[in-house]
């Protein structure tokens, strides 16, 4: 430690509540914010013009809840594994594709029927932000590894699931309609073979007063019980009439049951009688006639209602494919039917998960997915609460037991039990995760344990190896300059936790200094566009009065979370918009697309976004508009609200050759190019657009490196240039021809792509003009050329490390440096520093700048070089190690399985 006068300093420091503005103080060091005002009223002084006579502050005029301070903000405790060793567990990367990819995999890969409906449910639910319109929960998408038919089948067909479903929307109906009058569709044949079947039977079954006529052979068949009664030692076998009466089954189910004797169909009942049959096969051991009536009944499955209620007979009879079936119904329908009592009590009830495990269909996997819907729904709900302690009764395995624990322990944090907190936090550290000592530290502390909560996050990072949240987890619990040191060494290890940025600017802006707070901020939001980074910028524009860019951030905010609450989750980010539009000159139609070519030509997206979303005010029924939403999105790398702008867009299409554009899309977002190219061929069809040539290129150029094929991608994109678009889209058409003449090697065609997209201000058209120079031997020119990008983009870090491939070492060292500076998340720099260091036979020194990026970013190609570098090493452990984690991130990446494979072969026959 660091001596007794350090323990001394936390005797008279006083706990905050953290994360709740009622602790406001009304000051925030040197602004006078005013009494803390809970009436939104006060915040329509936003839209009033200021005067000379008055004098109050602009914090009171325009921040009426107040600055954040540094004692209102803390980082939240991840509730996904967060082990010391980074690759061990991939949900909590918040890579929307990989957590896609990982579920399609298990889906391809699961042989039961209870595996294949929750995770053919989850894919579904993953994708909701690209749900259609008119697309019902039970209906299928087309493809094997999500359809609700193909769930129900069991074993394993791993060709299978390349496949378009076979299944028939609409062939299903509600249990209702389902009812068929016996024997009212037999043929001339099966009515002959009926009468043969009358004649042939020799005894009765009665129940009361009538009497049904069986043929003995065929319903001693159904069943060992029924043969030992029919033809054993028993009286009945010797009698013509047998009394049913105490059978448990009407006289029509009785009748239902010869006919099933004789037919082996159960489809001719209505759903009442088959759970009849269901019984009754129950009761007397009628396998066959068990399997039947369950797989009908589960075939009939389209609504909650019809699921909850045979969900009660399946689970009684045991009828494993109908519980498999009302569950997915119920599992289609997340996160809404949550929110019925009844089907919580299916999966939460007093005997609950008993009564799913008597049929197969409890698991660990199931009350995973539940639990992780309702997380996100409302973290201190009750449901989720008792959601994961079903969760932790089915853990099973080690890492099972580490993430309910360190779950439960999260949701009793967020519900201020921090007692049940600490000792669910303490139960995943004993199981070995020790990410839930920060959990237990933040428990320790909000309980006025403030050193104890320091000591035991200082033992941790003395005893391990350090990381980025160690630091800024003890960073809470430390004071003055040492907190700061700690946030520091945090970002060091860690650039991509927001929680150090946001303090270090609040920390400015209580000391009066706003330009600096922004450029910290800035810092993070350069390279990861949050919402809270976004609303924390616009409250220090609103200080300085910039209400143009407090605006900009805010509307740029409400693209990424449409129903964004700001100011301590007081007021609507919409009514803010409002309130500011009094403050700033209002723009025309025409005036935004202005604004939004100089945003887009100097490659500023927040500033591009914040235009489309004033754009969509005037036209809030434009698909076009939504759609260049998506693109910006997907390049900040904003995923589910791209793709809910995509889904928005093909929405409000107003043509079927374009709303089958924006279908393309999504689908090949999504993975599935075949059906992709399929739509872009049906617009193209029907109308030729730019867009649809657009398309067809762009998916035909990512899938092919085919000579031919990259002739046919020209003509399309020539095609699309020749159709009506606006210079926004045509530079990136002609950026992307460019692209392909230079992969043909058809360089002088590719400059005047690049050329002509740089006439209409498709700025980033000077890299692809700069790899023309380079290839022409022309070194210096694009060198000078990546330049020019430099200076006009506001997001340059990609310029800086395309232009260090066009400078001598030193140079190119400095540019690499620039590029992780501005974004950490670029993994070239890294690469190529390491690569420079085992040149220079630095293979510590190699491996560490390696190691350094993948603390916090686990990359594919930085694992498979550092596995390529411990081999060389001789560290096969390492490498296997590596190697594995790689596959993890793509399975069928050639070169790492072929270094898994080598580095096992060499650690199994060293003599080799």
């Amino acid at each position: 430690m660091r001596g007794f006068k350090f323990i001394e300093r936390f005797k008279s420091t006083q706990v905050h509540a953290l994360n709740s503005p009622d602790n406001s103080t009304g000051s925030t060091n040197g602004f006078a914010i005013g009494n803390k005002l809970n009436n939104h009223k006060r915040i329509k002084f936003i839209g009033l013009k200021s005067s000379k006579n008055n004098s109050l502050s602009v914090a009171q005029t325009q921040l009426p809840f107040g600055l954040p301070t540094t004692d209102l903000i803390e980082p939240t405790i991840d509730p996904n594994l967060k082990p010391i060793h980074y690759y061990a567990y991939l949900r909590g990367l918040g890579d929307a594709k990989l957590l896609r990819r990982c579920l399609r995999s298990a889906r391809q890969y699961a042989t039961d029927v209870h595996s294949k409906v929750v995770l053919s449910a989850w894919l579904r639910f993953e994708r909701r932000e690209d749900e259609l319109v008119g697309v019902a929960s039970m209906d299928c998408s087309g493809f094997v590894l999500e359809c609700p038919v193909a769930a129900l089948a069991s074993g394993y067909e791993p060709n299978s699931v390349y496949d378009n479903c076979k299944c028939c929307e609409g062939c299903s109906k509600p249990i209702e309609a389902q009812i068929v009058v016996e024997n009212e569709c037999l043929s001339s044949e099966e009515e002959e073979e009926v009468e043969e079947e009358e004649e042939n039977k020799d005894f009765a079954f009665c129940i009361g007063d009538e009497e049904i006529y069986f043929n003995r052979y065929k319903i001693a068949a159904l069943s060992s019980p029924f043969k030992a009664m029919l033809y054993g030692e028993f009286i009945e076998s010797r009698r013509d009439k047998i009394d049913f009466s105490q059978g448990g089954i009407s006289v029509k189910g009785m009748r239902a049951v010869e006919t099933y004797s004789r037919t082996r169909r159960v489809d001719l009942f209505c759903p009442g009688i088959v759970l009849e049959l269901l019984s009754f096969a129950n009761r007397f051991c009628c396998e066959e006639m068990k399997s039947t009536c369950d797989a009908h009944l589960a075939s009939l499955l389209v609504n909650i209602e019809d699921a909850l209620i045979l969900i009660e007979y399946g689970l009684e009879e045991r009828a494993n494919l109908l519980v498999a079936s009302c569950l997915q119904v119920l599992l289609r329908e997340l996160p809404s039917s949550l929110y019925n009592p009844k089907v919580l009590k299916i999966f939460c009830g007093p005997e609950a998960r008993e009564r799913l495990v008597n049929v197969g269909h409890a698991s660990f996997l199931l009350y995973y997915f539940l639990s992780q819907v309702a997380m996100e729904e409302n973290m201190i709900s009750h449901t989720t609460v008792m959601l994961l302690k079903r969760l932790e009764e089915c853990a099973t395995e080690q890492w099972q037991r580490m993430l309910s624990l360190h779950q439960l322990g999260c949701v009793m944090l967020e519900r201020k039990e921090y007692q049940d907190a600490q000792c669910y936090f303490e139960a995943a550290a004993e199981v070995g995760h020790f990410y839930s000592l920060a959990g237990l530290a933040r428990t320790k502390y909000r309980q006025g344990q403030q050193f104890s909560a320091y000591k035991l996050m200082h033992s941790l990072i003395s005893e391990h190896e350090p990381t980025g949240w160690m630091y800024q987890e003890r960073s809470l619990y430390n004071l003055g300059r040492e907190k700061i040191l700690d946030l520091d060494t945090a970002t060091e290890l860690d650039p991509t936790l927001s929680f150090p940025y946001k303090y270090r600017a609040v920390a400015k802006v209580e000391e009066r200094q706003i330009s600096a707070a922004i450029a910290e901020i800035n810092r993070i939001i350069g390279f990861r566009l949050s919402a809270d980074c976004l609303e924390l910028r616009a409250w220090f524009f609103l200080v300085l009065e910039d209400y143009e860019s407090a605006l900009r951030d805010i509307l740029a905010l409400l693209t990424l979370e449409p129903n964004y609450m700001m100011f301590h989750d007081r007021v609507n980010g919409d009514h803010i918009v409002d309130l500011l539009s009094h403050r700033v000159q209002q723009w025309s139609p025409a005036d935004c697309w202005m604004q939004l070519y100089d945003r887009w030509s100097s490659v500023d997206d927040i500033g591009s976004l914040a235009a489309i979303h004033q754009m969509l005010v005037h036209d809030p029924g434009k698909s076009l508009l939504r759609f260049r939403q998506s693109l910006l999105l997907l390049r900040l790398n904003c995923q589910k609200a791209a793709m809910r702008c995509l889904r928005l867009a093909k929405n409000h299409s107003r043509s079927e050759h374009e709303r089958l554009i924006y279908e393309g899309w999504i689908l090949y977002d999504t993975g599935h190019r075949v059906e992709a190219l399929s739509r872009a061929e049906k617009s193209i069809l029907i109308e030729r657009s730019f867009e649809a040539f657009f398309l067809k290129a762009y998916i035909l150029a990512d899938t092919s490196v085919d000579p031919e094929c990259s002739t046919y991608v020209i003509q399309l994109l020539e095609e699309a240039l020749k159709c009506p678009s606006d210079g926004l889209r045509k530079g990136q058409a002609l950026n992307n021809l460019g692209s392909i003449y230079v992969d043909c090697g058809k360089l002088d065609l590719a400059a005047n792509c690049y050329i002509n997209a740089l006439d209409i201000k498709h700025t980033r058209a000077h890299q692809g003009l700069a790899r023309v120079y380079y290839l022409k031997n022309q070194r210096k020119a694009a060198y000078d050329e990546m330049t020019k990008l430099i200076e006009k983009a506001h997001n340059s870090a990609s310029a800086y490390e395309k232009r260090s491939e066009y400078c001598e070492r030193e140079t190119a060292m400095d540019d690499l440096k620039m590029a992780t500076q501005l974004d950490p998340l670029r993994t070239y720099p890294y690469r190529y520093r390491a690569a420079v260091l085992m040149d220079d036979q630095k293979e510590a020194e190699a491996v560490e700048e390696l190691s350094k990026a993948l603390a916090f970013k686990p990359d594919l190609q930085m694992l498979h070089l550092r596995a390529a570098f411990y081999e060389s090493m001789g560290d096969l452990t390492s490498a296997i190690q590596d190697s594995a984690a790689a596959l993890c991130l793509d399975p069928n990446h050639m070169d790492t399985l072929d270094l898994y494979n080598r580095a096992r072969d060499r650690t199994n026959h060293p003599q080799k």
